[in-house]
């Protein structure tokens, strides 16, 4: 039979996404990607912030009106949504056959053959443990990276989330487990892990009783075949002394981090649950920029948090136009039912909150162009991810690059070059986000 999954929201949700796919494959569906084919839809899905919410939402009512005019015979929806709004599914569209939460995807091939023998399948699990996964990973990334989710939960409890409801406390993956699957991937072709959890700084130590993000980066630079290791959601308060001596002696790991400060005002900071103020991001970046020269920093930022004042605002833009953050996301503050910060006075109208969206991302627009400028002249390795239809010309990404959320290399070049290749490229322009390069 014919299956069409549909995988939305984070890297951390493809991974489950990938195990999925991998198991429902083992079982003997064939994947479509054509609507109109599918016998079978699920959708892994995603309620983070309001945008992703409607788009999951969407896209269910979209695969419940195939039920009606194509040959689709089972809707399965599961992920962060079923979890948190099953009842709600359950209700409002009865065209969905089987739900299953985020922690037990491991039962998709069983919520699949009950739905079939026109059973309803509900199945939220627990949030404690892991799924047990026996089953290879079907990869969807095009092979040459793949995302190694190190651990699932959250214990932070910031108070515009809802992620440790819907996603349970902090469970670390055995770093066993995580080598083997690395080695697996590495011999099928993977040259790039990309490190990603909730957070991964805290990486450990529900399991060893201490950080062990550092051990984790030295068992995988030993791992031969892979090129780099990428570390995303690094919480800038648990950065440590160990974890920056491991990034700065593993050859494999890549000098670059991603640390989501959220903001920069100490008082927004507090009332976010946060655990740093302005002065503590301050130190903990010199230190980062001190301690390995050419680190490349990622950040993320919620604009509007409720009660943000101008002046709050401003001091954000000055804290971005100081900082000079490689790369930046800026997002507007989303208000989520249940959460603290959903109840708190001064809600920041949606206007001004895409106003100040805007301010910052132009701001940083003009930060990482004059950084780019500078890199003119230097030589730097990247993989290439395609090549630019009828020219001659690839698409690459550097060490500073995460895929999808960073920029690119366009590299000018007439040898021929293919998806995954590594190769050695001089920057010789920039534009706002991306840079212009040659082969060396």
């Amino acid at each position: 039979m014919n299956l069409l999954f549909v995988s939305l929201g984070c890297d951390k949700n493809l991974v489950d996404s990938e195990y999925m796919i991998g198991m429902l494959n083992h079982a003997g569906y064939r994947m479509t990607n054509e609507e109109d084919e599918a016998d079978i839809a699920v959708i892994n899905t995603c309620c983070f912030i309001n945008d992703a919410k409607e788009e999951s939402i969407n896209t269910i009512l979209e695969m419940a009106e195939l039920k009606k005019t194509a040959c689709l015979k089972v809707l399965l929806v599961t992920g962060c949504l079923a979890q948190r709004y099953k009842e709600e599914i359950i209700t409002e569209i009865p065209e969905v056959d089987a739900i299953l939460g985020t922690n037990s995807y491991e039962d998709i091939v069983h919520a699949v053959e009950e739905a079939l023998a026109g059973r309803s399948y509900r199945n939220l699990g627990t949030l404690n443990g892991l799924p047990k996964l026996t089953v290879k990973r079907s990869l969807t990334t095009g092979g040459h990276f793949a995302y190694l989710k190190i651990a699932e939960g959250c214990d932070k409890h910031c108070t515009y989330c809802v992620i440790p409801s819907i996603r349970g406390h902090y469970r670390s993956v055995p770093m066993e487990e995580l080598l083997e699957t690395a080695r697996e991937l590495v011999s099928g072709g993977v040259k790039e892990l990309i490190l990603v959890a909730q957070e991964t700084t805290l990486y450990g130590v529900d399991l060893y009783g201490e950080k062990s993000l550092h051990r984790l980066l030295d068992a995988l630079n030993e791992i031969p075949g892979l090129y780099w290791v990428r570390i995303m959601y690094c919480y800038p308060e648990e950065i440590y002394d160990e974890l920056i001596a491991s990034i700065k002696r593993n050859k494999k790991v890549c000098h670059y981090l991603d640390l989501p400060i959220q903001h920069a005002n100490s008082e927004i900071l507090r009332r976010m649950g946060r655990r740093t103020s302005k002065e503590d991001l301050i130190k903990i970046i010199t230190k980062l920029r001190s301690e390995i020269k050419d680190i490349a920093l990622r950040t993320t930022l919620i604009c509007g948090f409720p009660g943000e004042t101008d002046e709050q605002h401003e001091e954000l833009m000055q804290f971005v136009n100081d900082m000079e953050f490689d790369r930046l996301g800026a997002f507007i503050y989303s208000q989520e039912e249940g959460t603290p910060a959903s109840e708190m006075a001064d809600q920041i109208p949606e206007e001004i909150k895409l106003d100040r969206q805007a301010a910052v991302m132009e701001l940083e627009q003009e930060v990482i162009f004059d950084k780019n400028e500078e890199m003119k002249g230097q030589t730097l390795y990247a993989f290439i991810e395609g090549k630019i239809a009828d020219e001659n010309a690839y698409v690459g990404r550097t060490y500073k690059d995460a895929p999808d959320v960073d920029g690119y290399i366009f590299i000018n070049t007439s040898k021929e070059l293919s998806t995954g290749d590594f190769v050695k490229v001089k920057v010789t322009g920039a534009y706002e986000y991306d840079l212009i390069g040659e082969i060396v």
